[in-house]
């Protein structure tokens, strides 16, 4: 099991509060797998998981449901202090699998890191400001793929799309990153769209009634000859 026991890395912990920065989520071993297993789990107010990673073993664990929810249910890459029997080790939410009708979280995955690595993840795109006129700003891509430090993943991206003009595009290479991020997804990539809402050619009043009575003319004509 990667937990933070070894001289370096208590060391690290105490230099930077790495705890402090982060909710400590408390664990519990779990010794029996399966659906059946998964259910009953559930139906005592626990969420099975998984946390891997590090060259170390695959553990199974379940968390308090309500405690899991709350923290994860706003930030997708939520970085968590996970507490199993009086040891602690840092890890990434990396995936949450929720009942499509409840969204109720059925199953997380966590992948263990150190706290001076840096990881990969996708950060949700946000938008800030009013184009010009009536010009609407559309997100193209939703979320980009970034690698940054552990103890620094922002919680969403924000894009200014103040006063930007229809025809706008705006890329990944176009993002103003924080420090220490780096875009992993393509810069060309295009992020948001400006442009201006275009009405679709309506028949006029009349015309399409006129045009089907044109049409059964036609055919009146064609089966009398």
């Amino acid at each position: 099991m990667y937990v933070f026991t070894d001289a370096r890395l208590a060391g690290i912990v105490k230099e930077i509060g790495i705890m402090a920065n982060t909710e400590i989520l408390k664990a519990q071993a779990r010794e029996s797998f399966g659906k059946g297993a998964s259910r009953q789990l559930r139906r005592a107010g626990r969420t099975p998981a998984v946390i891997y990673g590090h060259d170390s073993d695959p553990q199974h664990l379940s968390f308090d449901a309500h405690e899991l929810y709350m923290l994860v249910r706003s930030n997708p890459n939520a970085l968590l202090t996970i507490e199993l029997d009086s040891e602690q080790q840092l890890a990434l939410v990396k995936d949450v699998q929720r009942n499509p009708l409840s969204r109720i979280i059925e199953h997380v995955d966590l992948l263990r890191v150190d706290p001076n690595q840096k990881v990969e993840v996708e950060i949700p795109v946000l938008l800030e400001g009013e184009p010009f006129g009536a010009a609407v700003a559309t997100v193209e891509l939703m979320n980009v793929a970034v690698e940054v430090p552990a103890l620094e993943i922002p919680e969403s991206l924000t894009v200014n799309v103040e006063g930007k003009e229809d025809g706008t595009q705006i890329t990944v290479a176009d993002l103003d990153l924080p420090k220490d991020v780096t875009a992993v997804t393509d810069p060309e990539a295009i992020v948001v769209v400006i442009a201006i809402p275009q009405l679709e050619d309506l028949p006029e009043p009349g015309a399409e009634g006129e045009g089907a009575e044109a049409e059964s003319a036609e055919a009146a004509s064609e089966d009398a000859e």
